[in-house]
C-alpha cells in the first residue's frame, strides 16, 4: 500500500473515532441526541499538521440565557479567560465577516489576536470564528460553538459544544497543541457556565448581558 494512501486511511479512521467518542461532559443520552449536530458542525478532516478537538459543557440555565452571552462577538471577555480587552470598529455590526481585536493577558504565548465572525445563526444557536492575524501561535484556528437545550423530568439545562481545528506549530507535537487549546477552551466553558447560571438565577439574563 502506498504511503499517501496509508496516511489517508489513518486520517479517516481517526475522524471516525473522534465522531463516535463521547466528549467529557456529555452522557450517552445527550450524545445520542446530538450525534447529527456533531457530525455536521464539529467533525474535521485533519492531517499530521493539524489537530482538532471537541469539548462539551453542561449549563444549568435555559438556552436563551446562555446564547445571549455567547453571541456577543464584541464582548468575549464576558466569559473568556485570558482576554485583557477587546475592541471593534466604530461602525461595528454583528454580522458574518465582522472582526474584533483581542489583547491577551501577559503570561501566555500570545499578545494579540485578530478574529473574524464566520457563523451567526440566532435560530439554531450556532456561532463560529476564525483567527486571521495577530501575535500568537494558534495559526489557522477555526472554532464552532453550538447550544442545545434539554428539558426532561421538569429540569431545563443547556449543553454547549465547542470544537476547533488548528495548525500544529513547528517544533510542537499534536498532543501539546491540543492540550494547550483544550485547556483554554475548557476554562472558557466553565466560566460561561458560571456566568450563565448566575444570570439565570437573577431572572433577567438578557438585560444583564446587554
Amino acid at each position: 500500500m502506498e504511503k499517501g494512501h496509508t496516511s489517508s486511511v489513518a486520517e479517516e479512521k481517526q475522524q471516525a473515532e473522534e465522531t463516535t467518542t463521547i466528549p467529557p461532559g456529555l452522557n450517552q443520552a445527550e450524545f445520542n441526541d446530538l450525534g447529527r449536530v456533531i457530525a455536521e458542525f464539529h467533525t474535521y478532516r485533519v492531517n499530521s499538521v493539524h489537530c482538532s478537538s471537541l469539548l462539551a459543557q453542561r449549563i444549568h440555565a435555559p438556552c436563551d440565557v446562555v446564547w445571549h452571552v455567547v453571541r456577543r462577538f464584541d464582548k468575549p471577555q464576558t466569559y473568556k479567560h485570558f482576554i485583557k480587552s477587546c475592541t471593534v470598529r466604530e461602525d461595528f455590526s454583528l454580522t458574518v465577516g465582522c472582526t474584533r481585536e483581542v489583547n491577551v493577558i501577559s503570561g501566555l504565548p500570545a499578545a494579540t489576536s485578530t478574529e473574524r465572525l464566520d457563523i451567526m445563526d440566532d435560530d439554531r444557536h450556532i456561532t463560529g470564528f476564525s483567527i486571521t492575524g495577530g501575535e500568537h501561535r494558534l495559526r489557522n484556528y477555526r472554532s464552532v460553538t453550538t447550544l442545545h437545550e434539554f428539558r426532561r423530568e421538569g429540569r431545563i439545562w443547556t449543553v454547549v459544544l465547542e470544537s476547533y481545528v488548528v495548525d500544529v506549530p513547528e517544533g510542537n507535537t499534536e498532543e501539546d497543541t491540543r492540550l494547550f487549546a483544550d485547556t483554554v477552551v475548557r476554562l472558557n466553558l466553565q466560566k460561561l457556565a458560571s456566568v450563565s447560571e448566575g444570570l439565570a438565577r437573577n431572572g433577567d439574563g438578557k438585560a444583564q448581558v446587554m
